[in-house]
């Protein structure tokens, strides 16, 4: 049994910037794609942005519906054989626009996202944000359960947090 809580998976939120997207369409048909993002201030709401093209699949399928998931993998770069690790989000998207202050905060806290968002504020292609609010509870698979007590039972790295009632 682990005692994981909704502090320790929001480090390793925090420590990634690579994420896939699922959206679905208007006639329920799924979509994903890689995304980078990042993560609300710690001192507010939980929520992750992404930026994408006003006219990208995965926006007007938000636009149509707005529940996504959203899963962070954490890939075994050494030991290649074995499952990612990964969270996953499921909650809803909306479309907020370059200029929403907020969203362009949490992109400059990052060096890696900084100078992406850089080139992205730089290009003026009808770019803009998607926010995903998550519901209450966050989905584990093996993130911070050691590989042995993993290999001995599976099912101890399936678990859930809850997102405390002030990140909500």
């Amino acid at each position: 049994m682990n005692n994981h809580n909704f502090e320790f998976v929001e480090k390793f939120i925090r420590k990634m910037t690579f994420g896939i997207l699922s959206t679905v369409d208007g006639f329920g048909k799924p979509h994903s794609t890689g995304m980078l993002y990042s993560v609300s201030s710690p001192k507010s709401k939980f929520s992750i942005f992404c930026t994408t093209g006003e006219k990208t699949k995965k926006s007007k399928n938000i636009r149509e519906n707005p529940h996504v998931a959203f899963v962070i993998p954490f890939p075994h770069h050494v030991l290649r054989s074995v499952p990612s690790s990964c969270i996953q989000i499921q909650g809803t998207a909306e479309i907020l626009s370059l200029d929403d202050n907020d969203a362009r905060l949490t992109f400059q806290r990052n060096k890696t996202l900084k100078s992406n968002f850089k080139q992205v504020d730089d290009s003026k292609n009808n770019i803009i944000f998607i926010k995903i609010t998550p519901d209450e509870k966050i989905h584990c698979f093996g993130v911070g359960i050691k590989l042995m007590e993993l290999k001995r039972d599976h099912a101890a790295g399936n678990y859930s947090v809850v997102i405390p009632s002030n990140r909500k």
